[in-house]
């Protein structure tokens, strides 16, 4: 037992001595954890209270990990002889987990050694969690901030073994600390770690070291070491501009679709066509508050239920615009345009009395919440992915519709010869009603998704028209393979010119690059076939 609390004294060894002992409660060797293991810590014995979080580690309970943070942000308490933590304002006892009443004493103190003991503890705790996400959070915490006294646990925790994705995190996080060994040939091979790395922090790390470095060779190995780590990070920032392009593409694609079906079969320039968006939007975020009230263990669901709401909610709007105002101004497209601007307006205004000039609020699904990392300098957001799939889904439907339905067919007709299509009996009134409306059901369905990372409020159709009519255009009027080519295309090209030039610089490049390439091909990327007779 003497050997023991000697062992503990010293602040290395009892960080070794803490993972030793969880390995063994890891197989089934530890006891459960009574109140009197506690104890030490409320007292003032330095040696006996780092012994305690020794105990707590190697104890193999299921709380350790709860306990340590306790103990860390100032939430464990021994009254009475009987240890408690508390979360979230409910008191727990330390033997077994159960609830208990809350204390009415002062928490234990944990100065700066006993919080860092905890904390590195804690680390190696996580780092054996059996929630991947766990574990990797706990091996990116210990590889940004791993210092000296971290040294032992890690090397310790690679001996026990680790998930390899955890296990490159925990290398790199002991590589960072053997940079500053005083052995060149420690150096070395920390640095040879650390090169295979695409962390801009990392980056910084070498550099910083490469300035104090005085072996040539070691200086060579790292500005080899950086250089190739630069090269990774430009890679990084290509492919993630490209897959930002894309996200914006995909809702450049939702907000065109709709506009490319109106646009092409009647001609019309639809100006609240950015307010049908605001329409899908807030449909979206009436279905979740709906589901909040009636239906809370469902409240993930409601991006999905939001579909079908939004789809019908623009697309009745959009039909009562055809049928109220757009029908008696066809073959008069200014006329059209500003009666059109006119009820953008109107929505606008109904938007804000109905619920007011603030933006509303939405959430994330958990299922839509966080991201996908490629690597440590690029993450994709799992919102932005699945907009690209519903983008691609919406597609998939509308050439469905328009190839395999009756109302496709009178669409293609109508939009290739308006006359000739009406001599064949096709009811070119009704089709350009029903068109208007699943141009507008589609700009609802943009709604959903722009809702998932934007703000919703009135306005928020009026960043898109402009857009939208550029990919309407330069993909060729009434071509779905066009408007896809040129949302995708112009979507990547702006985040590309973004990044050299400023958003706004760029939006401005495109438009003139759009503007001379109508010039010297007005049909767009893809022209119709046939002839297009107005009516």
């Amino acid at each position: 037992m003497e050997a023991l609390f000697q062992i503990a004294a010293r602040p290395l060894a009892l960080l070794r001595l803490a993972l030793c002992l969880f390995a063994l409660s890891a197989s089934g060797m530890a006891a459960a954890l009574p109140s009197a293991v506690i104890e030490p810590l409320a007292g003032d014995d330095p040696d006996a209270r780092s012994q305690a979080v020794v105990a707590i580690t190697g104890s193999g309970d299921p709380n350790a990990a709860r306990i340590l943070a306790a103990l860390s942000d100032g939430r464990l308490f021994f009254e009475q002889g009987s240890a408690v933590f508390v979360e979230d304002d409910q008191a727990y006892r330390v033997e077994d987990g159960a609830k208990a009443a809350m204390p009415q004493g002062e928490a234990i103190v944990a100065n700066n050694r006993l919080r860092g003991e905890a904390d590195a503890a804690l680390s190696g705790l996580r780092l054996f969690h059996p929630e991947p996400e766990v574990r990797i959070a706990a091996a990116r915490e210990l590889a940004a901030s791993a210092d000296e006294a971290h040294k032992e646990l890690l090397a310790r925790a690679l001996a026990a073994g680790l998930d390899p994705s955890v296990r490159a995190l925990v290398e790199a996080a002991l590589a960072r600390i053997e940079l500053q060994a005083d052995d060149p040939a420690t150096r070395a091979a920390a640095v040879a770690t650390l090169a295979s790395s695409d962390d801009p922090q990392v980056k910084s790390l070498l550099a910083e070291r490469l300035r104090d470095e005085p072996d040539a060779a070691l200086r060579s190995a790292l500005s080899a070491a950086i250089a190739a780590i630069d090269g990774r990070i430009v890679r990084s920032e290509y492919l993630a501009r490209v897959l930002t392009g894309i996200s914006l593409g995909s809702v450049l694609l939702l907000a065109a679709l709709g506009l490319a079906i109106t646009y092409g079969v009647m001609g019309v320039i639809n100006m609240a066509h950015g307010e049908l968006l605001m329409i899908g939007a807030y449909a979206t975020w009436l279905t979740q508050d709906f589901f909040r009230r009636h239906l809370p263990e469902l409240q993930d669901w409601y991006v999905i239920a939001s579909i079908p709401v939004a789809f019908v909610a623009a697309a009745v709007v959009g039909l009562l615009i055809e049928r109220l105002v757009v029908r008696y101004l066809y073959g008069r497209p200014l006329e059209t345009l500003l009666a059109t601007f006119g009820v953008s307006l109107v929505l606008a205004q109904g938007a804000r009395t109905l619920f007011g000039a603030q933006n509303v609020e939405l959430a994330n699904p958990s299922w839509l919440s966080g991201g996908f990392a490629l690597s440590s300098s690029l993450v994709l957001p799992w919102n932005r992915i699945g907009i690209v799939i519903f983008s691609v889904g919406v597609l998939a439907l509308v050439a469905l519709v328009l190839v395999r339905t009756r109302l496709g067919l009178y669409v293609r007709a109508v939009t290739q010869n308006r006359r000739m299509a009406a001599c064949m009996g096709v009811p070119t009134g009704r089709t350009d009603a029903l068109a208007f409306a699943l141009g507008a059901g589609i700009a609802g369905l943009g709604g959903v998704a722009l809702s998932q990372f934007t703000n919703v409020g009135p306005d928020m159709g009026q960043a898109y028209i402009v857009d939208s009519f550029m990919v309407v255009v330069l993909g060729g009027v009434g071509q779905l393979a066009g408007c896809v080519i040129a949302a995708f295309g112009l979507g990547i090209v702006s985040k590309f010119l973004e990044g050299w030039a400023g958003a706004v610089i760029a939006k401005i490049l495109v438009l003139v690059f759009i503007i001379v390439f109508i010039q010297r091909r007005p049909q767009g990327l893809f022209a119709l076939k046939g002839r297009q007779v107005e009516a």
